[in-house]
């Protein structure tokens, strides 16, 4: 953004460039940082934010753990069940077994594109609902009881 133009409406304009830029590289699937759009476009982190609420309302973004958004398709199906409940599934669907070894936080965090402190705190929470166990800090968790799925009409 030049530096005379007028602030109001500045973040429509950073909004539209982002929709451009979505619409130009089909392979995007997360938007640059509030710090990256800031440097790029010259703007205070307010009108950065307000821009991904625009692309939000829009139906083009949502946000996700550690500060980020993702990009929203046409058609394209988004899980927003918490990260816990979406960790749970690995256990269903890789069938794992009682004693079973579990993925690390830095494994599922590269799995679901959260931070790793996002997924230890996921685990954490398993953990304290009895689904995993851990034996201390370092050691592998493993799968203490094996997650019911509820049918879902």
């Amino acid at each position: 953004m030049s530096e005379h133009a007028s602030p109001r409406g500045t973040f429509l304009k950073v909004a539209d460039a982002m929709k451009a830029q979505i619409a130009d590289n089909p392979e995007m699937t997360e938007f640059p940082s509030a710090a990256d759009l800031m440097r790029d476009y010259d703007v205070s982190r307010g009108v950065a934010l307000r821009a991904f609420s625009v692309l939000q309302k829009d139906g083009v973004a949502e946000p996700v753990p550690g500060g980020r958004w993702r990009v929203i398709r046409e058609g394209q199906r988004s899980d927003r069940r918490a990260l816990e409940e979406q960790i749970c599934d690995i256990i269903v669907d890789e069938e794992l077994e009682v004693g079973a070894p579990f993925p690390s936080a830095s494994v599922l965090a590269a799995k679901f594109r959260v931070s790793r402190p996002t997924a230890t705190k996921a685990l954490d929470k398993l953990e304290a609902a009895g689904v995993l166990a851990s034996e201390g800090q370092g050691k592998v968790r493993t799968v203490r009881a094996v997650p019911i799925r509820e049918e879902r009409s």
